[in-house]
């Protein structure tokens, strides 16, 4: 039975909630904007407030019996081919921790594509999962890495056939996006579960000319972010099951397990209010913002000294197996600046804010959301980035070791390391100890070392020539990395 999509049960409800009068002698304490400090309701209007309700005693009745939210979740599987969404109001990090915890346990394996977010690290410190690290495809080029092939899942699972699943990331954060059909049925021969991290993949059910999405590649978890490539709030998030591989009440009790008991109203309803404006207009404003793309990369295209990487760049043998063309990413290599210098430039010079940003690249993200007048903007601030370019920096040498230099031994699990007596070490002395945190080039947000790792010079010398350059490395204990977080002698070093 078809659904109909030009409901949104939680926008729907709390207008009804309005209408209704409701008066509430239960949190929150601002009481629908009255009690808030009229400094905060100027810069935030009342709006903020109103939509900020309880989502049971409030939006719905104390037992939930209007089933506010699971007419959402359903409505959300219908619109992009699952069979149960769940909506997270803590980002994909939650979302994909409660997939990790649904396929694996304490001591189990899971195959990982050593490419993943730190959530994903996360998740592993917290359960006791053992990983099973998948190398990614390596550009030395470029230096970058795209989503690890079907072939190394294939070869892991021989090596380690009591793995319990598999999680690739797919799309990157650069735009490339892996094989996930012959990921998914490397994984479903053996009866495994396939995780996939899509948090930047939000809009990709919405049109053809797009890299085929989780679900409909075979997947059986698919994590997405909302709040990325939608238009939903920061930290909206779903997650969606479709098989038998994964049963739905035990992902309903991990998200449980990890989420909080007092979710945004405010998240549910722009997850909601975005799967009805897709659902009802998703394809002509992805195929409105596809043309906008593919015009905006031509002309950046014929600046000079700036490169889009394109479908040419990051796609064929030993790369991605698709490409989403939206994160526009730009290579300043021929200007001789730093993406860490340009992007502070565009800052500081245009308010304009870019995304990814790296020793070489910006990354202009585009959605449904921008049009002629902010691309005629970034377009004009890039112009002016090449004409200003000499006054920059030259761009600051990054020490960037090969594929084999930056990946690091593995001494002992994520979560032993990291729960481990630890010292702090100057970072000259670090090399050869056993690391107890992550620490993360941010954005996107890949570390570059994590917590059970080996420490090694290469890798030393690169993040701290790369803070030198203007990297950013917020998750360490020492952010300017003078000292390191190791196992402490004889506890895992």
């Amino acid at each position: 039975m078809s659904m109909d999509h030009t409901e949104a049960p939680v926008l729907d409800a709390l207008a009804a909630y309005t209408e209704r009068d409701e008066l509430g002698f239960s949190p929150p304490g601002h009481k629908r904007a009255r009690g808030a400090d009229p400094a905060v309701r100027a810069v935030l209007g009342d709006a903020v407030f109103l939509g900020d309700v309880l989502a049971s005693g409030g939006l719905d009745d104390r037992r939930t019996r209007a089933n506010v939210l699971g007419r959402a979740e359903e409505l959300m599987a219908d619109a992009v081919h699952a069979e149960h969404t769940f909506f997270s109001t803590c980002g994909s990090s939650l979302s994909v921790k409660a997939a990790m915890l649904s396929v694996a346990a304490h001591g189990q394996k899971l195959l990982v594509g050593r490419d993943a977010h730190k959530s994903v690290v996360s998740g592993l410190i917290l359960s006791g999962i053992e990983p099973v690290w998948i190398e990614p495809q390596w550009d030395t080029g470029r230096h970058l890495a795209h989503p690890p092939s079907a072939d190394s899942f294939a070869r892991a699972f021989e090596e380690n056939p009591d793995a319990r699943g598999a999680l690739v990331t797919s799309p990157t954060p650069y735009g490339a996006a892996a094989d996930l059909c012959a990921v998914a049925d490397v994984c479903h021969r053996r009866s495994r579960p396939l995780i996939v991290d899509e948090a930047w993949g939000a809009h990709l059910p919405f049109h053809e000319e797009l890299p085929s999405w989780a679900m409909d590649a075979g997947a059986d978890v698919c994590v997405t972010s909302i709040h990325k490539m939608g238009s939903g709030l920061e930290q909206g998030s779903v997650f969606h099951l479709r098989g038998e591989l994964i049963d739905a009440d035990t992902l309903a009790s991990r998200a449980d397990l990890l989420g909080t008991t007092s979710p945004s109203v405010l998240l549910y309803a722009g997850i909601d209010g975005w799967r009805r404006q897709m659902a009802l207009h998703g394809h002509s404003l992805m195929t409105r913002v596809l043309e906008l793309a593919a015009s905006v990369r031509q002309e950046i295209e014929t600046i000079e000294g700036m490169h889009v990487n394109d479908r040419e760049d990051f796609c064929g043998p030993g790369a991605g197996a698709d490409f989403d063309p939206l994160p526009v990413v730009i290579d300043l290599s021929g200007l001789g600046i730093s993406g860490y210098d340009a992007a502070d430039w565009l800052r500081e010079h245009h308010r304009i804010d870019t995304h990814l940003v790296d020793h070489r690249r910006i990354s202009a993200q585009l959605t449904h959301a921008d049009d002629s007048r902010t691309t005629g903007r970034l377009l004009s601030a890039l112009r002016d980035l090449t004409d200003r370019a000499e006054t920059l920096p030259s761009g600051r040498h990054v020490e960037l070791p090969d594929p084999d230099g930056l990946r690091l031994a593995q001494a002992c699990l994520p979560r032993d390391a990291y729960f481990s007596v630890t010292e702090d070490v100057p970072l000259e002395k670090a090399a050869g100890r056993t690391a107890a945190e992550m620490i993360t080039p941010y954005p996107p947000g890949i570390p570059a070392v994590l917590p059970g790792e080996r420490l090694n010079e290469p890798v030393l010398r690169y993040l701290r020539s790369g803070i030198e350059a203007g990297m950013n490395v917020p998750d360490p204990a020492d952010p300017t990395l003078r000292s390191v977080r190791v196992c402490a002698e004889g506890d895992g070093s």
